[in-house]
């Protein structure tokens, strides 16, 4: 994958965008948010 063509996702919980990252290459379909802060600060 390009660098300059990663696809991109809006996190539910700030809102803003994301790029996809080497580490979520396996899991990128259940990816929902940017960052493990979001992830703990979502609302139930």
């Amino acid at each position: 994958m390009k660098k300059g063509n990663l696809p991109s996702k809006m996190c539910l919980v700030c809102n803003r965008p994301f790029s996809w990252r080497k580490k979520w290459e396996k899991v990128w379909d259940e990816v929902k948010y940017c960052s493990e802060k979001c992830k703990r600060n979502k609302k139930g």
